[in-house]
């Protein structure tokens, strides 16, 4: 009988810094018998085998109900039973580091961010034969992917899915109501905003402790030619011309345009918003329109996308895939990949984009061309998004030092720090300073 536990929404989750973890966990794999795909599973010390993993609420919650039911399929196909854990996302950093910490947990684990894979490295399996089954299938992997996952020639996470990264979400009814041009770069956006925010209809976009909050940074800084590293991946370029600008544009931005709450909003802060008519634009996937239309909301008629804005350098997107790795702690590590493997298998991975109705994207090219996308035209645009990305960190590589800037959030603080009052060179000496400390901390 397949077992499947759902965790409740928890309190906001504290920054953590993974080296505290990392230094003190330990490092030992464990041997596992090898099986035939979909038969005799393999027992390891007399023990009934059973595959555990941990995964996340999706922000499309039909997607977890079909993972559940391949779950339950996949059990009474092959007799090992499946527990899959549900968590909300803030608390996945938490509870992946302490699994570390602990050598102990699910033998499957989720990554939401994959930036986050590089300071697990050395407590992950080799996949890079499982990989090889699936990163050449179906037009291969987009060129940013390899960089998070494939760590000192070794891929220590295979990728599952992209959300299409963030999309301008706004309300079109109200930009044709108020005679708005459609905003196509981000000084559109400001000035739309400039505009709606009169009318009673803000923009919003977070300024916090949430995973909104780095990404929409990333775009920005990139769109304005700024970057936080060096492509040396260790050289600190965060204070810079570019950056200033990208500072004094979110002061005019959030002072007159944006909904103030934005300091204190979470991950879904931003889908409630504009779903309740107030707001009118918002930076995210496709999943506020998703859930209007998945409710019958009457506003998911008034809700449409475009491209993420551009700026002076360029249209960028931080791109980044979620991805499945498997502890070397885990005792089931070929019944894990078995299950993987069965989560691939194309009517499986189709019926589970269908669940979500877009929001989750292959991660190879060929899945831009699905039939979710055709069916309905508001979110023809989300896969097409993806050939602006470019990884977290760009132009350095996926690093650590780049997973660890993004937990502790150093990037939206400096934002906050100059809407609160300080200088922006003030912020940006602050900024550059944190990092640094993270540079150094992950070269001992």
């Amino acid at each position: 009988m397949v077992q499947i536990s759902s965790h409740q929404r928890g309190t906001q989750q504290r920054s953590i810094r993974r080296r505290e973890f990392l230094r003190h966990a330990m490092g030992a794999s464990t041997l596992v018998a090898a099986g035939g795909w979909l038969h005799a599973p393999a027992v390891i010390s007399g023990e009934k085998p059973q595959v555990t993993m941990l995964s996340w609420n999706n922000f499309v919650p039909e997607a977890d109900v079909e993972l559940r039911r391949q779950a339950e399929a996949y059990t009474k196909q092959t007799g090992v039973p499946v527990m899959v854990d549900f968590i909300a996302h803030l608390q996945l950093p938490t509870k992946t580091a302490a699994e570390v910490q602990s050598q102990s947990g699910h033998d499957i684990i989720f990554f939401l961010r994959a930036q986050e894979v590089a300071l697990y490295e050395s407590h992950l399996i080799d996949l890079t034969d499982f990989v090889a089954e699936f990163k050449d299938t179906h037009g291969a992997y987009y060129p940013w992917i390899p960089g998070y996952f494939e760590i000192n020639g070794i891929w220590r996470a295979v990728p599952w899915f992209t959300g299409g990264g963030f999309l301008g979400t706004y309300n079109e009814t109200v930009f044709k109501q108020y005679g708005v041009p459609v905003a196509d770069t981000w000084e559109d956006v400001k000035n739309a905003g400039k505009q709606l925010k009169q009318q009673g209809h803000p923009v919003g976009i977070a300024i916090s402790h949430c995973v909104d909050a780095n990404a929409t940074f990333w775009y920005i800084l990139w769109c304005y030619g700024g970057k936080v590293l060096e492509a040396d991946g260790k050289t600190v370029a965060i204070k810079s011309d570019a950056t200033k600008r990208v500072l004094e544009f979110y002061k005019e931005f959030y002072l007159d345009a944006m909904e103030p709450d934005v300091l204190s909003w979470d991950d879904a802060s931003n889908n409630r918003y504009l779903i309740s008519g107030r707001g009118c634009w918002i930076h995210n996937p496709i999943s506020a329109y998703n859930t209007a239309k998945t409710r019958n909301m009457p506003i998911a008629q008034d809700l449409n996308h475009t491209l993420t804005p551009s700026g002076p350098a360029g249209r960028f997107m931080a791109a980044a895939a979620q991805s499945l790795g498997i502890w070397k702690f885990s005792k089931q590590q070929e019944e894990a990949k078995k299950f993987v493997r069965y989560l691939f298998e194309p009517e499986n991975f189709n019926q589970w984009m269908e669940a979500a109705a877009g929001y989750n994207i292959g991660p190879q090219r060929d899945f831009a061309n699905h039939s979710v996308f055709s069916r309905d035209p508001k979110i023809a645009l989300a896969p097409k998004n993806l050939d602006f990305g470019r990884p977290y960190g760009w132009p350095a590589k996926p690093s650590a030092v780049v997973g660890e800037i993004d937990v502790t959030f150093v990037l939206p603080d400096m934002v906050a720090k100059v809407l609160a009052g300080s200088s922006v060179d003030e912020s940006m000496t602050w900024c550059e300073d944190q990092i640094s400390k993270i540079v150094k901390s992950q070269r001992t």
